[in-house]
């Protein structure tokens, strides 16, 4: 496995981890429809709300934040395969998308988590 998609998964465990210690239960990871694919599908503590979750995961931030690597078309994608989830999964509440930016902090890492991030888009 190359060191780049050894730093993604350790990042995208440490999202579901980060998300799971908050009380969102996680309901898949990875999840695949074509050419679109989310990180992970949670449900908000209050279950109220089910979040779409992009997770961008950098060494450093020294070439740029994490969260500055979603772009347009990665949002484009990510509807896609909400799109396809909520159909499969029949969901009639709140839906959102949210980014968790993590770079390399020590041991671990420094979790930025973004509510709502397509908000306006």
């Amino acid at each position: 496995m190359l060191a780049k998609d050894l730093l993604g998964r350790r990042g995208e465990d440490a999202a579901a981890l980060y998300l799971t210690e908050r009380g969102y239960q996680v309901l898949a990871r990875n999840w695949r429809r074509g050419r679109a694919e989310v990180d992970a599908v949670v449900v908000s503590p209050d279950r109220q709300t089910l979040i779409f979750v992009e997770v961008k995961t950098r060494a450093t931030d020294l070439y740029g934040y994490p969260e500055l690597a979603v772009s347009a078309r990665k949002m484009e994608l990510l509807q896609e395969a909400a799109d396809a989830y909520l159909e499969e999964l029949g969901w009639v509440k709140d839906v959102r998308f949210d980014v968790l930016a993590l770079t390399v902090q020590g041991n671990g890492f420094r979790v930025y988590h973004i509510k709502d991030a397509f908000k306006g888009y």
